[in-house]
């Protein structure tokens, strides 16, 4: 059997109180396994540790206790063979489309010249923006601006990508747009996803599994598996009763963490 693209055996992460506050358990005894080219969302309640584990797998801090490993290796440091798209575009207002998804290769290389300008616009027509290389980020919509920070995350080619609520500051509209797009492109890359997300519909869209998270300290409560056939349409799976099953059987698990006292 194949070696799984992540792993987390039996994670705690502890924050420090600050002054007078106490230590903050934000994870405790979590596993989870994600397989290669697999699409993993994870739904919990608002301070439930969802964040923190793409952190965990991103190396930007140890676990207190457990593991983490990323293809096969334990993660010990920042961890390069991950992409990461928060919930900011963070783009360089100063740079245009071209030079903010350019940024990726000068890091990648350490060089700030010698740009592979080909492989920039196939990642910039990957994600439909041909045409707008010139524009800076003020002259772009909100869809647009994530956009070029989702080809700016897939132009490092990583393994796996780890997207922390990326779409979540947009309209309802574009947000369905923006969904439909990522499984387009994921159907080509095929890359690892885990995808946080407190949109339970759109992680039953989107997803080949779903993970419930109860409250902090965040513990996984159930995972399951969504049997919706790909290729997807994400306008109209919805309406498909198979869709209602599962949305009303998540919701079950997760309303009683959410009427714990935390709120979606």
């Amino acid at each position: 059997m194949a070696e799984p693209a992540i792993v987390l055996r039996d994670v705690t992460q502890v924050f420090p109180g600050r002054g007078a506050a106490r230590e903050v358990i934000a994870l405790e005894g979590v596993s989870l396994a994600v397989a290669a080219q697999e699409f993993v969302a994870l739904v919990g309640p608002s301070g439930c540790g969802k964040s923190t584990v793409l952190n965990l797998v991103a190396g930007l801090w140890p676990p207190t206790r457990g593991e983490v490993r990323c293809t096969g290796r334990p993660v010990t440091g920042v961890n390069t063979r991950v992409g990461y798209m928060t919930q900011k575009d963070t783009l360089l207002p100063w740079r245009t489309t071209l030079a903010n998804v350019g940024i990726a290769l000068e890091l990648k290389t350490r060089r700030a010249t010698g740009w592979d300008r080909d492989r920039i616009s196939r990642y910039i027509e990957l994600v439909g923006l041909e045409g707008f290389e010139h524009h800076y980020p003020s002259q772009l919509s909100g869809g647009m601006r994530r956009r070029v920070a989702l080809a700016r995350t897939l132009i490092y080619e990583p393994e796996t990508l780890l997207m922390d609520e990326p779409f979540g500051a947009l309209d309802a509209q574009l947000k369905l747009v923006m969904q439909a797009e990522l499984l387009r492109i994921w159907g080509e890359t095929r890359n690892t996803v885990v995808f946080v997300t407190h949109d339970l519909g759109e992680a039953i869209a989107l997803a080949d599994r779903v993970v419930i998270f109860t409250g902090r300290p965040g513990q996984v409560k159930a995972v399951q598996p969504v049997d919706l056939p790909r290729p997807r349409d994400v306008f109209s799976i919805r309406f498909t009763p198979r869709y209602a099953e599962l949305y009303e059987k998540l919701w079950g698990l997760l309303q009683t963490e959410v009427t714990k006292g935390e709120s979606l």
